[in-house]
């Protein structure tokens, strides 16, 4: 017997399909799929949301100086001549960052292998491709599902049965973040 369900699909098929289903799962909070998914679906979000809720306070503040090209009132970078050469002028600021232990940058790259990348729309620009934002899911993980699972052992996921299928008759089911 199997550890887990085949789905009537070849194996990279059916990695596609739960990579997509879990990433959709995760930032979305809800989907509608089979049973037969939703139980393979919540297997690998609930190990995705157990990792970040282990890792999320796993890092260090770190205070670095960095190098950040002067900008006039338009937002151009501003130029001096030295040596009869154009250069940018740059100033010195410093910066607070999260720098990830060796566990939490693990755990981050494993859950990099497992999403997809996703793309969000501003509401209010609906129409315009080029304002279009792409999601860092393992930074959405860490700072907003994690903490709020912080306190929670177990059960991210609830599975709640909604009818049969109109073709097939297949069980459909509603799986949504708890």
């Amino acid at each position: 017997m199997a550890g887990y369900r085949k789905l009537g699909r070849t194996s990279s098929q059916r990695k596609a399909l739960l990579r997509n289903q879990v990433t959709a799962l995760l930032n979305n909070g809800r989907i509608v799929t089979t049973e037969a998914k939703a139980k393979e679906v919540r297997r690998i979000a609930e190990s995705m949301i157990a990792l970040a809720v282990k890792e999320k306070d796993n890092y260090d503040t770190v205070t670095v100086t960095a190098k950040v090209p002067q900008k006039d009132k338009d937002g151009k970078r501003v130029k001096e001549v030295v040596d009869g050469k154009r250069q940018t002028v740059f100033d010195t600021v410093e910066k607070t960052i999260k720098k990830d232990q060796p566990s939490r940058l693990h755990a981050r790259r494993m859950m990099l292998e497992t999403f997809y990348g996703v793309k969000e729309v501003p509401e209010d620009n609906k129409k315009k491709k080029k304002l279009t934002v792409d999601v860092d899911m393992p930074k959405k993980m860490f700072e907003e599902i994690a903490p709020k699972y912080a306190n929670r052992n177990g059960g991210y996921t609830r599975i709640v049965k909604i009818g049969m299928r109109k073709g097939d008759a297949a069980p459909m089911v509603l799986l949504e973040l708890v």
